[in-house]
């Protein structure tokens, strides 16, 4: 089977991007079996790293991405997923997308250039 090189490296980096905009909406990781249940559900199943466990996505916020499809780049390393963004947020910060702040080059300051989907604190309760 062609795809991503999990013997090479047992964490790629996922590119998660908005099927219909074309916007990037998020930088995840996948292991192998994370990438497996993802082709089975055709939901996106990420691991979390700071959990050190399988992340399916939307899971507690109840935003999941359907896949649409699945690329992998020349080294099979690193994985795009395009997707439809159910719940309108891929942010746990309650963004669309998680590259919601922009860095002004000339003055070095950041901002942030996006609106809220829905406010994290209600959607997380921890």
């Amino acid at each position: 089977m062609l795809g991503p090189d999990f013997e090479k490296t047992s964490m790629i980096p996922v590119i998660a991007q908005d099927f219909a905009s074309g916007k990037v909406l998020m930088l995840a990781y996948m292991n192998a079996e994370a990438y497996s249940e993802t082709l089975a559900t055709r939901h996106v199943c990420y691991f979390s790293r700071s959990r050190n466990k399988l992340w399916r996505k939307g899971e507690e916020s109840g935003n999941v991405q359907r896949v649409k499809n699945i690329f992998y780049d020349c080294d099979a390393d690193t994985l795009l997923v395009k997707v439809e963004q159910i719940g309108g947020a891929a942010c746990h910060e309650g963004y669309e997308s998680c590259f919601y702040r922009e860095i002004n080059l000339d003055t070095k300051e950041s901002s942030i250039i996006a609106d809220r989907v829905f406010d994290p604190s209600t959607v997380y309760k921890k």
